[in-house]
């Protein structure tokens, strides 16, 4: 995808985000936190700044995983997925790196919604 589709897909998907959850649109970290909490598969409840920080991990490496940098080694007894770096990450600069994951939850909630964006 170019950076201007990305841009235009984003704020669709913000706004739809916004809409379901009665809240102003959502940002990366936000996003990377729904992920997260979607992954994780324990629904929505109170998380400290650590899990937070985790959630957000754990969709990262979700979301590089369709691209081949992680795989999912298991979950641990508290059934919290780990993953596995199994390619070098290039060097991206914190566009790169931005449009990167922004592209990808994209894609990712274009499969929950069951829409594109």
């Amino acid at each position: 995808m170019k950076a201007s589709e990305i841009n235009k897909k984003w704020k669709a998907l913000q706004s739809k985000i916004a809409t379901d959850f009665d809240s102003e649109a959502p940002d990366l970290k936000v996003i990377l936190f729904l992920i997260g909490v979607q992954e994780l598969g324990k629904g929505p409840k109170k998380y400290s700044k650590r899990q937070k920080e985790e959630l957000m991990h754990i969709a990262t490496c979700r979301l590089l995983s369709e691209m081949g940098f992680y795989e999912l080694e298991g979950l641990d007894q508290d059934g919290w997925p780990h993953w596995k770096l199994i390619k070098a990450i290039p060097a991206y600069t914190s566009l790169e790196q931005e449009m990167l994951l922004k592209g990808l939850a994209i894609s990712y909630f274009e499969e929950i919604y069951d829409t594109e964006f």
